[in-house]
């Protein structure tokens, strides 16, 4: 059985919100890139070794901006799936929800690489993660509405 999808006409905010991910990914990548020059950690090695980040600050902040990173790419994904799922059904909403979660995204890159270390990452965690949660029973609830609806 075929379903013909039609976009609600504010799909495209979502598409916008969608695509903010990309440069928070970006933005990642250039901070990670940055402490990874400052720590003289060459390639292939993806983190400094834990004598390395204990004798030198720039090694932890490498360390701490690769696992930011490697966290961002764990989550982009199933965050982008929610998100393009619920702008379905609510596309404004998802929206502002998909934009916050990369603006919280960006406040755990920043916090984990400050000078807290991982303790900094805690209130964009907490940001993300209450807009990702969001999402995904949006996400839910626009899966039920199609299913009932067929």
């Amino acid at each position: 059985m075929a379903i013909t999808l039609t976009l609600p006409d504010a799909y495209g905010f979502v598409l916008a919100a969608a695509t903010s991910t990309f440069f928070v990914n970006i933005l990642h990548m250039a901070r990670t890139g940055k402490f990874r020059k400052e720590s003289k950690i060459a390639y292939p090695n993806c983190y400094a070794t834990h004598e390395q980040a204990e004798k030198d600050p720039a090694a932890y902040k490498f360390n701490c901006a690769q696992r930011a990173h490697a966290n961002f790419i764990e989550n982009q994904p199933s965050a982008l799936g929610a998100l393009f799922i619920a702008g379905l059904q609510f596309p404004v909403a998802a929206a502002i929800l998909g934009a916050s979660w990369s603006f919280g995204r960006t406040l755990y890159l920043y916090g984990y690489t400050g000078g807290s270390g991982p303790k900094g990452r805690t209130f964009g965690a907490y940001f993300a993660g209450a807009a990702d949660f969001a999402l995904k029973f949006m996400a839910a609830y626009t899966s039920i509405i199609f299913i009932l609806d067929n």
